[in-house]
């Protein structure tokens, strides 16, 4: 039980007895004490004020002298205005402290725990272009929130879409048809998608030449862009291979397959892992035929040219196309198949898409397509939107070809950690082979921290040396301090100074002791809020303030050269427990952290 739970609980008890009325849990307002008074954790009186029918200091001290008469934990209280500040004992922290080294998994849930099942569905690329920066956001923010939600209880079940198939798909495929001469990954000395998006520039660079000459014939910019003769062959080969021609469906597979062992050196790159992948090749004919069903259902509109549609504006939407009028289909048609298969595969209690903000029409339009088709689960659909993410030269287009590619982005962080830690001193005296492993595990760490302890839903700048910065707010700084720990607890051990299984009371000389058992104890209320508001920044700022309690404690107080050994024992399992709650919140981010460094 959270100590705030523990507070609202003798309250309520305190208030019964004080007034005869039974107080409702939104009347109990506990929250942490502000710096500057004294206390541990504060009462707000004021929702209280009707039961008392007295004024706040006076509800305040009432309460407060019931609190400190009848309950041990309890021993001070003071109060400002109509905030009551209470005051816990030393011997309430030594069981706290002591019952969660004595707990396995402390703040974490047993992934049955809940009962719910959650899909979680992240990166969703095009194989028409390496990963980029954007997909790196994707990734990571999915991958945490898959653990994050996992540790709050529920079974989750990471899935990928890989969108394999449409005109975009066709785009490099033609380019390379025309212009690549038979050239391979092998032959080309590149990673199979880093190749194929090559193609993908190619096209556009000459759709849009085609463009330029036939508005210099006197078309309209929309008419030259719908006569360029590049992409009504476009258009023809998406029809070609959703009829399965030969040619066209060998072609296909073999530019796919390249872009598939690019992206999974990419994904084993930055750790990331799925149970599950699907296909839009395989699932997109399912939607085909429910969009048919639908329209024999009345569902759906076919116009005049072929084309089908949904008239979503009684709604407060717009129309939505289904199917083009030669037949072949749209994103939303693949959407609809897939989540459909989804739930009757997994009997899921919750879809959770993993996209970025300018997507957020596209998924309202689906939620409600999937209801009006009598789908009731679609209510349980929903669109986790993150804001976009540049580096500080500005946006990216990955049809220009300026992405900031994600393999390179690897690479330098790498590189950058590399160079950082060997001008710090950090790799003195360290095997190269360590080194090597460290500043993969540092470079790697500061992208993720970096990244996910923004607000997903705000936009953001990624600055790759700010990142790497071994002091502030940073993944490097946390890595370091769990090092920093591991080497305490490595020399205790050598010295022969075993940990206590219980804690003394004996053993809190100064009150940082207590401000850190109160950070650590709020682990797994940081792990509820971070699954509920499915933001992975709730556990990065929080592993950041609890690592940063640590270092002021570190620098201030001595751990193995402190005579009394109460004292010494207190500090060891402060230390540990902090570098296991460090590793665990650096584990829900998908980052690891070193012994050595």
């Amino acid at each position: 039980m959270s100590t705030e739970l523990f507070l609202q609980n003798e309250a309520k008890i305190a208030v019964e007895k004080l007034y005869g009325v039974i107080a409702e849990a939104s009347q109990l307002q506990i929250q942490k004490t502000r710096k500057e008074f004294e206390g541990d954790y504060t009462l707000v009186a004021f929702p209280l004020l009707k039961i008392s029918k007295k004024n706040p200091e006076a509800t305040s001290q009432e309460i407060g002298q019931y609190l400190v008469d009848n309950c041990k934990q309890i021993v001070r209280f003071n109060v400002i205005k109509g905030f009551l500040n209470l005051s816990m004992s030393n011997e309430y922290w030594a069981e706290i402290l002591t019952n969660i080294s004595l707990t396995n998994d402390y703040g974490f849930l047993p992934s049955d725990a809940s009962g719910r099942s959650v899909m979680v569905e992240f990166s969703s690329p095009n194989t028409n272009k390496p990963l980029h920066l954007g997909h790196i956001r994707n990734n990571l923010l999915g991958f945490s929130v898959s653990r994050i939600l996992e540790k709050n209880g529920n079974k989750v079940k990471r899935v990928n879409l890989v969108n394999d198939r449409g005109i975009h798909i066709c785009k490099s495929m033609l380019a390379w048809q025309k212009f690549g001469n038979g050239e391979t990954p092998e032959s080309a000395g590149k990673k199979g998608d880093h190749l194929v998006g090559d193609y993908y520039v190619r096209f556009d660079r000459e759709y849009k030449l085609q463009i330029e000459d036939l508005k210099s014939k006197g078309l309209s910019e929309d008419e030259a862009k719908a006569k360029a003769p590049i992409m009504l062959e476009t258009q023809e080969m998406l029809r070609k291979w959703e009829a399965k021609d030969p040619e066209i469906y060998t072609l296909w597979e073999r530019m796919n397959g390249w872009v598939y062992n690019g992206f999974e050196k990419t994904y084993n790159a930055l750790g990331i892992t799925f149970d599950k992948t699907y296909y839009e090749s395989q699932t997109y004919l399912l939607g085909k035929a429910t969009v048919l069903e639908g329209l024999d259902k009345g569902v759906f509109k076919r116009k005049d040219d072929g084309s089908i549609w949904i008239d979503l504006t009684n709604d407060g939407l717009d129309e939505k196309i289904l199917m083009r009028s030669d037949g072949t289909s749209v994103y939303i048609t693949q959407d609809i198949g897939t989540a459909i298969q989804r739930f009757d595969e997994h009997h899921l209690d919750e879809h959770i898409y993993v996209v970025g903000n300018e997507q957020e029409y596209h998924f309202q339009v689906l939620k409600l397509i999937l209801k009006k088709l009598g789908y009731k689960w679609s209510d349980n659909l929903f669109h986790l939107s993150y804001g976009m993410v540049q580096l500080p030269e500005g946006k990216m287009k990955s049809r220009e070809g300026t992405v900031v590619d994600a393999d390179d982005l690897v690479d330098e962080m790498v590189s950058t950690a590399h160079d950082m830690s060997a001008e710090l001193g950090k790799l003195d005296g360290v095997d190269s082979n360590d080194a090597a492993a460290i500043c993969q595990m540092v470079g790697l760490g500061a992208l993720k921290y970096f990244i996910l302890k923004v607000d997903p839903k705000k936009n953001m700048t990624f600055n790759p040396r700010e990142s790497i910065d071994f002091n502030g707010n940073t993944g490097p700084f946390i890595q370091y301090t769990h090092a920093r720990i591991c080497s305490v607890l490595r020399k205790a051990e050598e010295l022969g100074i075993n940990l206590p299984k219980t804690i003394s009371m004996q053993g809190f000389t100064a009150p940082k002791e207590i401000e850190l058992i109160k950070l650590i104890s709020e682990f797994p209320t940081v792990v509820e809020q971070a699954g509920k508001e499915l933001s992975p920044s709730f556990v990065a700022n929080y592993a950041y303030e609890l690592t940063k309690e640590y270092n002021q404690f570190y620098h201030d107080f001595p751990i193995l050269k402190e005579e009394k050994l109460d004292v010494q024992a207190l500090r060891l399992s402060l230390s540990k427990i902090v570098g296991d709650t460090i590793r665990k919140s650096m584990w829900l981010l998908g980052i690891d952290v070193p012994e050595k460094m």
